[in-house]
Formats: C-alpha cells, structure tokens, sequence
C-alpha cells in the first residue's frame, strides 16, 4: 500500500475534488490523479468512480479507505499507549457534541478533566446531528454526544440513555404544579422551539397531528442557549430533553413537567464513535468520564411540591 496514495486518495475525498486537495497539500492535481491511479493498478481495482465533477468512492475504494482509516487509528492507539507508559500525560482529544449537551454539567467535565491532564489539548466540536456523525465516521473527532439513536453501520453506539423531551419552565409557571401538560395546555402558553427541520420538531409533529393542535412559538431558534435564556427569563416555555437543562433542574432553577401523548416518541441520548476505532491514552479517559456523567443525567429528576 502506498502511503502517499493512500493520504492523497483521504484528501481528495475530504476535499472533494483533486484541485481542491491539490490546493491544502500544495501539489499539482495531477500528481494526486497519479498516485490514485498507481494505488488502483496496485489493487486492480477501480477505488473512485470515472466521470463525475466530484470525488466519490467505488465500494472498493470505501474498504479501502476504511482500513486505511483504522490503520491511522492504531498508529494514534500505540503512540498513546506509548506515552502512558513514558507518563506523559499529553496529547489531543477531540470531541462533537450537540449544541444542547454544552451546558455546566459537561463544561464542568470538561474543566476537571482539563485541570487534571494541563499538557492535553482539548477540542470541543458543536454541529448537527448529521454533521456529527459525519465528523466521527471521517476521524475529525474521537468521540461524539448526539440526540438519537443512529443506525449507521459506519457508527458504533457506545452507550445510550433515554431523554423523553419534556416541557420546561419556571417554579412559578402554573403548569409547573401539573403531574403531565397537554399538547391543547402547551399551545395556549408561549412556546420557544427549535426550527422545523430540527428532530425535536419532527416528533412534536406527530403528537400535533394526533391531537390536532398545531404549535405557534412565539419564538424559533437554532441555539439550544436561547431557548435557555428565554426560560430563565420567563419568557418562554421550551420543549426539550432534560439533559440541556440539566444544571438548571438540579438547582432548582427551572422545572421539567412530562407531556401526556403517546405519539410523541422517546428520544435519547447516544455516545458514539466510528465501528472499529480503538480508543486509548487521553480520549479514552475523557470518554469514559462522559460515560459516567451519562449514567447520572439517566436518572430522574426529582421535582419538590
């Protein structure tokens, strides 16, 4: 296997097209077509397909670049594990969580795990769903937090815990007394949601057509922190998983009452990384520090009346 064709073949693909790897590694595109077209006799097999303005993979090219993938894994492994054994405690774990998992109680992870390991450099990535499990298949990040479940050969579900999206509010809110709310009770009150391509919006959907009462938010947005804000501020009630506002409902600040429709379906929480990737050093021990953290946020809440 040549290496050089292997980096340039991951470039182009990354890139998507052989002038725009050719600009990031500062060669001529046709030393990157070459080095392609070598690792392809070298295989006897097409790794990209002919004719098309991009750069998209042949199914051979997918295993071929999936076990070049896992061979950069292991180098990355055994130079951690390396380092452990020296007890240099450096390195770089990079993380994808969605925007609602950036609250205190993973910042404050975050800060412990940063505190105690000064020499590692941390990288925290936010994106949509999609762009997370894009970014763990591709090796942008060791490890990811997304709301779903996903069904993705490519992906491995670390661990998975249930977060059933909930009505959140102030103490204050007369819903807050209520055991569940209604979808009817929820349409009267102003509501702050995410946008409509959002999933938190698509399952509230199917609970909006069961009961025939379509939402009107007083406010949208695309921040999980707006939303936050615009609860603490009274001004709002928001519809979201327990664990964006978790610091907030342990403290007191803020309440989570059920909503009372069986259309709306569970939502949960998934760690994640690629199928086959093999953590060690750094990543590992932040991961399973998150690992644990999701075992606290799986438990309930425990509302005082």
């Amino acid at each position: 296997m040549s290496e050089a064709g292997m980096r340039y073949l991951l470039e182009a693909l990354s890139a998507g097209s052989m002038r725009a790897a050719g600009d990031r590694l500062n060669v001529a595109p046709s030393s990157i077509s070459r080095q392609i077209a070598q690792l392809e006799s070298q295989y006897g097999l097409a790794l990209i397909e002919k004719g098309r303005r991009g750069v998209r993979l042949t199914h051979a090219g997918e295993i071929v670049i999936a076990h070049y993938r896992n061979q950069l894994a292991d180098r990355e492994a055994l130079r951690a594990k390396l380092e452990e054994l020296r007890s240099v405690r450096t390195g770089q774990v990079t993380a994808a969580i969605g925007d609602g998992f950036a609250g205190q109680s993973f910042t404050s992870i975050v800060s412990q795990f940063s505190q105690a390991n000064p020499l590692i450099r941390l990288e925290i990535l936010t994106g949509s769903t999609t762009e997370i499990l894009r970014m763990i298949a591709d090796d942008e990040a060791h490890f990811g937090l997304v709301f779903s479940t996903p069904n993705d050969m490519k992906i491995h579900v670390r661990s998975v815990i249930a977060q059933p999206l909930m009505a959140i509010m102030l103490p204050d809110n007369p819903l807050a007394a209520q055991p569940s709310v209604t979808i009817a009770q929820l349409a009267q009150v102003p509501l702050v949601l995410p946008p409509a391509h959002f999933r938190i919006r698509q399952i509230l959907s199917a609970a909006e057509a069961n009961s025939k009462t379509y939402f009107q938010p007083a406010i949208t947005s695309n921040s999980i922190h707006v939303m936050q804000d615009m609860v603490r501020a009274g001004i709002a009630v928001a519809i979201l998983p327990q664990i964006s506002v978790w610091s907030e409902l342990t403290e007191g600040a803020m309440v989570s009452v059920p909503i009372a429709d069986d259309s709306i379906e569970e939502t949960t929480t998934s760690l994640v990384l690629r199928s086959g990737r093999q953590l060690e050093g750094a990543p590992l021990r932040l991961l399973k520090r998150i690992e644990a953290q999701l075992r606290q946020w799986n438990r309930p809440v425990v509302r005082e009346r």
